[in-house]
């Protein structure tokens, strides 16, 4: 029994059949180093101590696929915060842990990298030095700024050069099949120089039996997991999965698991099934201080990393604006910012799937080369549009929240909120997608009704910042696109 009916999907709201379209009918007549593809490359950015990621002393592998990737510094986060964990690095540390025959001038490194973090830093340099020693990490830093690599490269650090076959040691979980997917890409980009480690993605909406058929031979087997609670734990709870031999246990997008019950009681049943002595890792771009205590929860004495003044949460290089209109004068005004801006990509997001299926049709019949995104649509299909998206096939994209927390399309710097988000923290993922990694980028919110009003006020409350109007007369592209 595979309990597959128990396998629900949490990326966004159910579907609605009596859902208002955008608009209606009569109105329609217009309508870190992050993640990416495995050829894709980016530029450099040097972080404020101008660490190398040589300096974490990495193995050779996993430094031969970063400099293919085209990294040569940690990401940089000039407001991101440390606070120091409770075991202090002390000389005997790094040795054990890291190698017993450094040389002097590796060890130098080392220790100079490991200095340059407990003074602030990157998230990057901060981080991946202290995950590299197996300590426990909650950690919220803000959209783009690199947070999948951390755990990726510390988990690839500390695995056996010859995997055991058969047994899992690293499981990595998220709340949505498209976030699953990326850091299963994340994975394979990184460990391309490590042709014995097999990575596996396991998520709903796919034939369980297949998944069986991978874990049930020793050949196939993935050495690391990704994929989401509710598969996992199906998979987990009919003894297809087992992880005795887990050593890392991560979740990305920890406060939207942890938040909801249903999918809160999946990463407990899963958590219960692993060792008790085990390095564990959270992190997300929010964390409100119930959700951090939950965390905790999991953990031993871990390494924390917070914003701690929560206006600092806002991404620099993104320039926001709102506009107040009537919902009836929503798609003229969309069509006429995708005729005026300069955009790379824009993602465009609303509040429900029958309107994310009506604005993409509307789009298109304008001849725009829209596509869209939500939990209604298949799951193979889903992930062939986020393919598309990703490699630039289409270059604008209509979605629910299932795009708003995790993605990376390295080339949108433009995002729009025809619906408003429900509250402050949603606001932040969704206009995070733009702008990432220190970019430029641009952000615009329609405001429509009085929810509306209330919800930017508490993003400008949250954040303490106060929004802008969109000017009449536009905005100079120059300021929110990279040359």
């Amino acid at each position: 029994m595979s309990h597959e009916e128990d396998l629900i999907d949490y990326s966004d709201e159910e579907i609605q059949p009596t859902e208002v379209p955008a608009n209606g009918s009569a109105a329609a007549t217009q309508a870190g180093l992050t993640a990416g593809d495995a050829g894709d490359k980016k530029g450099s950015y040097v972080g404020i101590h101008s660490t190398g990621f040589r300096d974490f002393l990495l193995k050779d592998e996993l430094v031969r696929a970063i400099t293919d990737c085209g990294f040569e510094h940690p990401s940089e986060v000039p407001s991101a915060t440390y606070e120091p964990c409770r075991k202090l690095y002390l000389h005997a540390v790094a040795p054990s842990h890291v190698s017993r025959s450094l040389v002097a001038e590796d060890w130098f490194r080392w220790r100079s990298a490991v200095a340059g973090c407990t003074r602030g830093g990157s998230l990057q340099q901060v981080t991946i030095p202290q995950a590299i020693l197996g300590n426990d990490v909650l950690c919220q830093a803000k959209s783009g700024l690199g947070k999948t690599a951390v755990f990726v490269l510390a988990t690839l650090q500390q695995m056996d050069e010859k995997p055991e076959p058969g047994a899992a040691t690293i499981l990595v979980m998220c709340h949505t099949r498209e976030l699953a997917y990326q850091i299963r890409n994340e994975y394979n980009r990184f460990a391309k120089f490590l042709p014995d480690v097999r990575v596996g993605v396991f998520y709903g909406g796919t034939p369980v039996q297949k998944d069986v058929e991978m874990l049930s031979n020793k050949d196939t087997h993935p050495h690391i997991i990704v994929g989401t609670p509710g598969r996992i734990n199906a998979l987990v709870r009919d003894r297809h999965l087992r992880l005795a031999n887990l050593k890392h246990f991560v979740l990305d997008e920890c406060d939207k698991m942890l938040d909801q019950p249903d999918m809160r009681n999946d990463v407990q049943a899963i958590f219960r099934a692993t060792p008790q002595h085990k390095q564990v890792m959270m992190f997300s771009a929010t964390l409100n201080k119930e959700v951090r205590v939950v965390c905790k929860k999991f953990m031993q004495a871990p390494l924390e990393i917070y914003v701690d003044d929560e206006k600092k949460l806002t991404l620099h290089g993104l320039q926001q604006y709102y506009m107040k209109l009537d919902e009836k004068e929503k798609n003229r005004k969309l069509n006429d910012l995708l005729d005026s801006l300069e955009f790379n990509q824009v993602i465009i997001f609303v509040r429900s799937t029958v309107r994310c299926t009506e604005l993409d049709k509307l789009l298109r019949e304008c001849n725009f080369p829209s596509t869209a995104v939500h939990s209604g649509i298949g799951q193979e299909e889903r992930i062939k549009r986020y393919k598309e998206f990703k490699e630039f096939q289409t270059r604008i994209c209509v979605s629910t929240d299932i795009f708003g927390r995790g993605i990376d399309v390295e080339r949108i710097n433009v995002a729009i909120n025809y619906d408003m988000p429900d509250k402050a923290d949603s606001y932040l993922h969704r206009v995070g997608r733009a702008g990432r990694f220190g970019t430029k980028g641009l952000s615009i919110s329609f405001v429509s009704s009085p929810d509306d009003e209330a919800v930017l006020k508490s993003i400008e409350e949250r954040f303490q910042v106060e929004l802008p109007e969109f000017p009449e007369d536009g905005i100079n592209s120059a300021t929110y696109m990279d040359n």
